[in-house]
């Protein structure tokens, strides 16, 4: 929608670099246009939203157990509610609710923990009486092991294609210029501060470098001469052929203790989940230009459906339509990495986002700009790089701690019983 803009085929030079054109890196370049800044690039190695932005399945789920990760995605849902009225551009934004289900007393208290969090931040959620779940999800036909249900409902998803162009145009609109298929090759680092950097298409001055590629965030960081552990971990979901009773209407769903989620895709089914034996990659195997690839896990794919036929009986009988399999990235203690670089003048980041890239891109990319400022509160200055520099951590550690903040994003099922 709105006019086209052509593609720059080299960079140039620019105050300001944003190297990753997924939803972070597009989230960034926007926010940065509203503060102000000026003269600002993108650049994307491959086309806008091609990599792990692309694979995401889109929930943006605001009830959550802490205050800050609820207030960021808080932020971020009103931001997309009212995305296309303040800009023209629409991210697709569906506010459908959601449901989290509780199969256990442990997993029972964990949901009190959310609706306790939700009072302090102001978002609306209420347990559910049996009669009222199944009015609002009639598609869950055997409910009989639920002791609770949290229903949220102004939560909803979004389509990542549709928010990263939304993105992109609006920051366009405010003199953003964006490369893609321009692949860093180098970042060039004298007196201890960014000077330029160096790509497949020629290189360009600039004087900040924000690094919000995603998987490939880490190798970046080491062009710079920075050691970080931003860990690729992988992620997979289906969408199924049609099902009967499944509409993009109903709620997002959640079901942690058999590790799913679903939503309704049009007339079919989107499920996915966090397995508790995951899949990482050491991040100093992850290289530019190389590729991370996957390709489907039928076991683990399997072990969702299987568990959401549980609760679903006509998800049995579905075909699947197609799988996605993407790399986001988890920091070793579950917190973003966020913001300026202290040994590097003129470097900062927007990476580690534990699964909250998609979801969360307007909160991270606000975080981001707030680092920027020169005041920011104590919860963005927590989220600094610095924390981990100078080196004082082990790869083999940090990845064996990131993969478990994966692992245990939903609750094992024998704890949790």
């Amino acid at each position: 929608m709105g006019r086209r803009w052509p593609v720059l085929s080299s960079p140039r030079d620019a105050e300001i670099t944003i190297i990753g054109g997924g939803a972070i890196g597009a989230a960034v370049a926007f926010f940065l246009a509203c503060d102000g800044r000026q003269d600002i690039q993108l650049l994307e190695r491959h086309g806008l939203c091609e990599a792990t932005s692309s694979q995401a399945a889109g929930f943006v789920g605001q009830a959550r157990p802490t205050v800050e990760r609820a207030r960021l995605t808080m932020v971020a849902a009103e931001i997309y509610r009212t995305f296309e009225r303040d800009t023209g551009y629409t991210m697709d934004y569906k506010e459908c609710g959601a449901v989290r289900l509780a199969l256990s007393e442990t997993s029972v208290r964990e949901l009190q923990q959310i609706a306790d969090t939700a009072s302090v931040t102001g978002l609306p959620v209420e347990f559910l009486s049996p009669a009222q779940l199944r009015d609002i999800y009639p598609v869950l036909e055997r409910t009989g092991s639920v002791k609770a249900a949290l229903w949220s409902p102004t939560d909803g998803y979004l389509q990542p294609n549709s928010l990263v162009t939304a993105y992109v145009r609006a920051a366009k609109d405010l003199g953003v210029t964006v490369a893609t298929h321009t692949a860093v090759t180098d970042i060039e680092v004298v007196g201890g501060a960014v000077r330029s950097v160096s790509t497949e298409g020629g290189s360009c001055r600039t004087e900040q470098v924000i690094i919000a590629a995603g998987p490939w965030s880490p190798a970046l960081a080491r062009l710079a001469g920075l050691e970080l552990p931003i860990v690729p971990v992988l992620h997979e979901y289906f969408v199924t052929e049609p099902v009967a009773g499944w509409h993009g209407n109903l709620p997002c769903l959640r079901i942690p203790e058999v590790q799913v989620y679903a939503r309704g895709e049009s007339n079919r089914v989107l499920c996915g989940g966090f397995e508790n034996h995951g899949t990482s990659v050491d991040p100093r195997e992850v290289r530019v230009p190389s590729e991370l690839a996957a390709r489907p896990d039928w076991d683990v794919l399997g072990g969702f459906a299987g568990s959401l036929s549980a609760f679903v009986p006509a998800l049995a009988g579905a075909g699947i339509a197609a799988t996605f399999q993407g790399w986001p990235t988890f920091s070793p203690d579950g917190r973003f990495i966020v913001g300026p670089v202290s040994a590097v003048r003129g470097l900062a980041l927007a990476a580690g986002c534990n699964a909250h890239g998609v979801s969360g891109s307007a909160g991270l990319a606000l975080h981001l700009v707030e680092s920027l400022s020169g005041d920011p509160s104590p919860y963005v200055r927590s989220l600094s790089p610095d924390r981990f520099v100078p080196r004082t951590w082990s790869f083999e550690d940090a990845r064996r701690e990131a993969q478990a903040v994966y692992e245990t994003y939903y609750p094992m099922p024998a704890a949790a019983a």
